[in-house]
């Protein structure tokens, strides 16, 4: 599960695009909330995940975002994108 999450966490470091918990989760095949407890520290690689409501990762603070984390709107919202773009 680890090597999949890893995978979905670079794709969204590479291309610099924030994505819900809920369509990360559905691609794994995992619960929201189990996603949030695998993903460990709070690090700028990590707060691409974010709340489908705000478009924030959960308990953050500015020192633990990603600098360019608001550099665009778009946000995944749909596992499908995933799923296509990684094969997972």
């Amino acid at each position: 599960m680890q090597d999949k999450i890893t995978i979905v966490r670079d794709y969204l470091n590479e291309v610099k695009t924030r994505c819900t918990y809920n369509a990360a989760a559905k691609a794994l095949g995992v619960k929201p909330a189990e996603l949030k407890k695998l993903l460990g520290d709070r690090t700028p690689e990590n707060s691409w995940f974010v709340n489908t409501g705000a478009g924030e990762p959960v308990g953050y603070t500015d020192a633990e975002k990603h600098p360019e984390l608001y550099r665009t709107q778009r946000i995944i919202e749909s596992s499908t994108v995933l799923t296509r773009n990684l094969g997972l």
